[in-house]
């Protein structure tokens, strides 16, 4: 599993999630951007990064680390020194990694013995957040990544429809349920598409990026077609190329018809493979 693209999605869409998993407030995100920072004269980048809009406040590194690696805090510290040394802001600074659980915090100690014993660097395990009771929507977003496989569909279930009842907002509520579609990709890749439908149903399913993908393209290559040779069969040809990939989602013909705007009969024929 990419957790680490995963773990910087959720803290760009829910950055209070980083604030709850290091103990401090979430509101506090609000005085922060989550952003990647690039040393143009060593030319290395850092990817996980919460930079204040105030002095008194605190830049914050976030790692994530989901494998074993003896050169993680040598190679952090020298990022972050690196980084210090180069940026023009005079803020203070934490560093925290997150790790799955304490089996996979192998990095060498012996020599940065002083900063790992400070407040200067906080290590998260996941596997220890199940003794938090009640939990914001970002927390449980986090805990589902370590989550069994044998719960883990039931677990998502139960966070999209909390997602439903707390955010008003219907673009908050279709990038949770994004965040939680590619995390079960992830964790269950023998997981269909029309099982995906299932649990969340053809109303989420059309708001995912990959679906609305796939249809504007269809639109676009009608649009195209249809101005290039002046007919309106060539909206009609963009949405018949569409038709395998929203199978491919699981949607049924019917479904395919009624979002697309064609004729039944015309969809099974596209759907048809070609000899």
């Amino acid at each position: 599993m990419k957790t680490d693209s995963i773990f910087y999605r959720i803290f760009q869409s829910i950055p209070g999630t980083f604030f709850e998993l290091i103990n401090q407030p979430p509101q506090l995100a609000s005085a922060y951007q989550f952003s990647s920072v690039e040393v143009k004269q060593l030319a290395f980048r850092i990817d996980g990064v919460f930079l204040p809009n105030a002095t008194e406040l605190p830049i914050y590194f976030a790692e994530v680390q989901f494998q074993p690696d003896k050169k993680l805090y040598s190679r952090l510290f020298a990022e972050i020194f690196n980084y210090l040394d180069k940026t023009e802001l005079t803020n203070n600074w934490r560093g925290v990694v997150i790790f799955p659980n304490r089996n996979v915090d192998t990095g060498d100690t012996e020599r940065y013995t002083e900063l790992l014993n400070s407040q200067r660097l906080t290590r998260v395990y996941l596997e220890e957040l199940s003794s938090i009771e009640a939990s914001s929507i970002g927390i449980e977003t986090v805990k589902l990544i370590v989550e069994p496989e044998s719960t883990a569909t039931i677990k998502a279930i139960e966070i999209v429809n909390n997602a439903r009842q707390q955010f008003a907002n219907v673009a908050q509520q279709r990038e949770i349920i994004q965040l939680i579609e590619t995390i079960l990709i992830y964790k269950l890749p023998r997981l269909s598409r029309e099982e995906m439908q299932q649990m969340f149903g053809l109303n989420e399913l059309r708001q995912t990026r990959f679906y609305q993908d796939v249809f504007e393209e269809g639109k676009q290559e009608g649009k195209l077609e249809g101005k290039q040779e002046g007919k309106l069969e060539g909206k009609q040809e963009g949405k018949l190329e569409a038709i395998p990939q929203l199978l491919a989602l699981g949607l049924s013909i019917e479904q395919i018809a009624q979002a697309l705007g064609l004729d039944e009969q015309i969809v099974r024929q596209a759907a048809q493979p070609k000899s």
